[in-house]
């Protein structure tokens, strides 16, 4: 990477708030909404409250385009730590006061744009150029936002990124410096490698009971057992009940009658056509051009109905269909544009029809063919009747019986039998549980759940072996559960990881003896060059190493090389000791011109986020943030929908 923008702290918090302050695709809508009350209140910007609810959704948005970014490296333990927690807070008010400050200077958006950025979003728009509004719709709700509510957030989102261009189109790298720059990311160094491997001092430790016993206590954690319970739980869902639930042949057959309609299937026709494209804003004179145009492509076909593909093939200017001879297949209402539908709806088997005109220009439709609607037969939707009649029986059944479940748990504290018995329900047992998430168990694992894991590890429950009390793991699903043994952590005894610990003794004490060795060639080799023993001479520099360590070439790299040639030691941190010769420096024969234009722009850019860094710390003063509370330390997973 290049060095002059290697990893820093402000530059990480600044890429933070662009993950969090996304542009809008239709997901992670939910941390704009302001839940909860003044308790849950974690900071203040301008007056504006951040709620811990509106932190949480942010942290797991923020969680899952790690996730999607990293895949099957992605560790959520990074953002158990405070400062990652602090770092998503920090974005979050970086956020609100760009957002104050875009509506304190009227920066607004035209809905002409705002349109724009919806339709531009992948899958609303269909082949045939129609804006699908129930997908819309649709898409919003699973987020539980309308039109109007994702429209004016989104809007929001648009006036900050102006504010956002607006700031970092200030930032100016002056040539010289990205040309210095540049030079010093090409500069080349010849080096050579003296190493020093632990496994070559292995044979010289002499390992004591004394040295097993102090890495043993100093590194207790390796050794740890981690606690685990065996559980029993029971599962009060809508589901359940309706396993439970007959449906007799009468109440299907009645369900059948009452919504019959909903079985059936609308007509479908098939129909081609041949398109002359006319644009909305076209002149009088183009208009009467296309009309001309397709007045006598009609006349062809009046006279040749049979050559109604051929025509289409060669003269329609719709170019999905054209190469078909204008097939668009069968189709239902509501699938194309209204005058097309209109007209294609009232012609009869093989008729063509008059000149058609849409918004996508004229047209020329025939009807291929004619599916009549029909309705799917009692006996072919059954089991869906079923199925349905289950599910609303099981939900009017489920506010009584989740009362009934909570209090038993509860009453009868020592066992979940009697709740099982009494709803008909099945105990579960489970082993091997801790207080955390396991990240390799399935999604229908019920029981791996924070909220209940963290009722089943209570003081009293754990303690006492008591119920938990009913705990809602998922919609309309209550969980109680109980633990039947537990283990607490545990340490391995010695006897039993005795190899282990002397493999990591020798390990350590033969790292210890290279690095001896190491330094005192380093400090022989100060006294009195020699390239004796050096390995052959290797070309590095900031543009291009792969040939050294990481440690090693941050040593050579960072080494004064005002006077050659130049030796230099690192300690490769348990993999050994280097020592290296520098013996030439030199810039770059052969100039990457397109790298040189990008590593410009990539300087360019980062002094525009120092500026965005620089202005967002002024907003913050500005808008007088308080910090209510920390931000809650509860495990939060990251949502698979983003």
């Amino acid at each position: 990477m290049f060095e002059f923008v290697r990893t820093h702290k402000r530059l990480m918090q600044f890429l933070l708030l662009l993950i969090i302050v996304p542009s809008f695709a239709l997901v992670g809508l939910g941390s704009y909404k302001s839940f909860g009350d003044a308790e849950n209140v974690v900071a203040k910007v301008g007056g504006q409250p951040i709620t811990q609810p509106e932190y949480d959704a942010a942290l797991r948005e923020q969680m899952a385009r790690f996730k999607q970014m990293f895949g099957a490296q992605f560790d959520q333990k990074m953002f158990d730590t405070p400062e990652a927690r602090r770092g998503v807070l920090d974005s979050l008010i970086a956020q609100r006061a760009l957002s104050i400050e875009a509506a304190r200077q009227h920066l607004s958006v035209a809905d002409k744009a705002l349109q724009q950025s919806i339709t531009s979003i992948d899958g609303l728009v269909g082949p045939d150029g129609k804006f699908d509004g129930e997908r819309y719709r649709s898409l919003l709700a699973m987020q539980g936002m309308t039109p109007a509510m994702y429209e004016q957030r989104l809007r929001q989102d648009m006036a900050v990124q102006q504010l956002n261009s607006a700031i970092q189109s200030t930032a100016f790298a002056p040539k010289s410096v990205t040309r210095r720059l540049s030079e010093i990311n090409d500069q080349e160094r010849s080096v050579q490698e003296l190493f020093f491997k632990p496994a070559d001092y292995a044979s010289q430790v002499k390992v004591t009971p004394e040295m097993l016993k102090a890495y043993y206590d100093n590194n207790a954690r390796q050794f740890e057992v981690p606690e685990q319970a065996k559980v029993e739980y029971v599962v009060l869902s809508s589901d359940a009940l309706a396993a439970q639930i007959a449906v007799t042949d009468q109440e299907a057959a009645d369900f059948y009658e009452q919504n019959k309609r909903r079985f059936g299937i609308d007509e479908q026709r098939r129909a081609s056509h041949i398109l002359v494209n006319l644009k909305k804003e076209a002149s009088v004179a183009d208009k009467a051009a296309a009309k001309a145009k397709v007045e006598k492509l009609l006349d062809q076909v009046r006279k040749h109905p049979a050559d109604f593909a051929k025509i289409a093939k060669a003269s329609s200017e719709d170019q999905g269909s054209a190469p078909n001879g204008g097939d668009l297949d069968f189709f239902g209402k509501g699938a194309m544009t209204p005058p097309f539908e209109d007209a294609v709806f009232k012609l009869k088997l093989n008729e063509i029809s008059d000149v058609v005109e849409s918004d996508f220009g004229f047209h020329i439709i025939e009807v291929t063919a004619i599916k009549p609607a029909s309705f799917r037969t009692l006996e072919q939707v059954k089991p869906e009747i079923i199925a349905d009649i289950k599910k609303q029986k099981a939900a009017k059944q489920y506010s009584e019986a989740a009362e009934v479940f909570s209090n038993t748990v509860y009453e009868q504290s020592d066992s979940l039998k009697p709740v099982a018995d009494k709803l008909k329900l099945k105990v579960e047992t489970v082993s091997n549980i801790s207080r955390t998430l396991n990240p390799s168990a399935p999604p229908t694992a019920l029981f791996n759940n924070q909220k209940f894991l963290n009722a089943l590890f209570a003081d009293d429950t754990l303690k006492n072996k008591h119920n938990t009390e009913a705990v809602e793991v998922a919609p309309s699903t209550l969980l109680a559960g109980r633990v039947v043994e537990y283990k607490p952590v545990g340490k391995r005894p010695l006897a039993e990881v005795e190899a282990i610990v002397r493999e990591k003794v020798i390990a350590e004490e033969s790292a210890v003896l290279a690095k001896k060795a190491g330094e005192a060639k380093l400090a022989a080799l100060k006294l009195a060059d020699d390239a004796a023993g050096f390995g052959s001479v290797k070309v590095v520099s900031r543009a291009k190493n792969d040939a050294l360590n990481g440690a090693g070439f941050d040593s050579v790299m960072k080494a004064d090389i005002s006077k050659l040639p130049v030796i230099v030691g690192t300690d490769l941190a348990g993999q050994g000791y280097a020592v290296y010769r520098i013996s030439k420096v030199a810039q770059a024969e052969k100039i990457d011109g397109p790298r040189r234009l990008a590593e410009e722009k990539q300087i360019a850019n980062t002094l525009a986020q120092q500026e965005m860094l620089a202005y967002i710390d002024a907003l913050k003063l500005k808008a007088k943030v308080k910090i209510i509370k920390p931000v809650s330390n509860t495990p939060v997973v990251a949502d698979e929908r983003l």
